[in-house]
C-alpha cells in the first residue's frame, strides 16, 4: 500500500490527488491522508507531496469539466472538513466522478458517494450555523471583530456572507483554533492572513471589551426572555453550548 500524504491545505490536497492518480500504482493500492500522520501502518510506503499550483489547477479544471461545477464546490467544502479520512473520501468520489461524469451526483446509494455527501453536509451545516451565530464586537479603533472556533476550516466559506452584509465596514473574523483571520477593509476585498500568538491574544482581549452595542444586545436578549417559559434543553438543540463561547449575549467573560 502506498500512502500519499500532504499538508492540510486545499492546494496541497489537490496536488496529492494529482500525484496519486499519476502514479499508476492501482487505485486499490493507494491511500491518501493529510498531515500530521498519527501511527504509521505496517507494510505501507509513505510519500509526502508538496503543493503545486499548476497541478492544483489541473485537478480543479478536470473536476469542473468532467463532472460539474457543483461537484467542485462540494470537493472544496469537503476539503475543509476536520475528518481524518477526508482526502481519501474525496479521491474515491473522484474515481467514480471521472468515470460516470455528472451522473455520479445521483448515485447516492454508492458508499463512496454517500461518504462524500456526508462530509459536504456536515461542513455546509456548520458554515450555516456560524453564519447565524457569529457575533461582532467593536474595538477601540472602530474595527468590528468576531471570534469563532469551528471544528472544520470554514472561514473561507463563511466570510463571503459578511462581505454582502457589511461591505462598508472594517471588520475581521478570527478562527481561534487555526490562528487564521479574514480581514475586510471598508469597501475593499477581504483577505486571509495568519496570526501570531501575541496578535491572537490582543484580539481576544479587545473582543471582550464591553461597548454600547454589546450592552444593548445583552440587555435585549435578557429582557425579551420569558422566565416562566425558560427551557435550557430546548435552547441547546437550537444553539449548542460549544457555539456560545463567543456569543456576547450569553457571557462576555472569556473564561466560560
Amino acid at each position: 500500500m502506498i500512502v500519499f500524504t500532504c499538508e492540510d491545505t486545499f492546494e496541497a490536497m489537490m496536488t496529492c490527488i494529482y500525484e496519486a492518480w499519476s502514479s499508476k500504482a492501482g487505485h486499490k493500492n493507494i491511500k491518501l491522508k493529510t498531515e500530521p500522520i498519527g501511527n504509521l501502518e505496517l507494510f505501507c510506503e509513505y510519500r509526502h507531496t508538496d503543493g503545486d499550483m499548476e497541478k492544483c489547477r489541473k485537478v480543479i479544471r478536470a473536476i469542473q469539466q468532467k463532472i460539474s461545477r457543483r461537484a467542485y464546490h462540494m470537493v472544496f467544502r469537503c476539503a475543509a472538513s476536520e475528518h481524518p479520512e477526508k482526502l481519501d473520501i474525496i479521491y474515491r468520489f473522484l474515481l467514480l466522478g471521472f468515470y460516470y461524469g455528472s451522473r455520479v451526483l445521483s448515485m447516492l446509494s454508492h458508499p463512496a458517494v454517500m461518504a462524500f455527501f456526508e462530509l459536504d453536509r456536515k461542513v455546509s451545516n456548520e458554515t450555516h450555523l456560524f453564519r447565524e451565530f457569529t457575533r461582532f464586537s467593536s474595538s477601540e479603533n472602530g474595527v468590528l471583530s468576531a471570534l469563532i472556533e469551528p471544528k472544520s476550516n470554514i472561514l473561507p466559506l463563511l466570510y463571503p456572507s459578511f462581505e454582502d452584509r457589511m461591505p462598508s465596514e472594517n471588520w475581521m473574523i478570527t478562527d481561534v483554533n487555526r490562528r487564521l483571520a479574514a480581514v475586510h477593509p471598508a469597501a475593499d476585498e477581504t483577505y486571509l492572513t495568519s496570526l501570531s500568538a501575541d496578535e491572537l491574544t490582543l484580539i481576544r482581549q479587545d473582543y471582550f471589551q464591553q461597548d454600547i452595542y454589546t450592552d444593548m444586545w445583552t440587555g435585549f436578549f435578557q429582557n425579551i426572555a420569558i422566565k416562566e417559559r425558560k427551557n435550557p434543553a430546548c435552547q441547546r438543540t437550537h444553539l449548542p453550548l460549544w457555539y456560545r463561547k463567543y456569543a456576547v449575549e450569553f457571557s462576555p467573560d472569556p473564561d466560560i
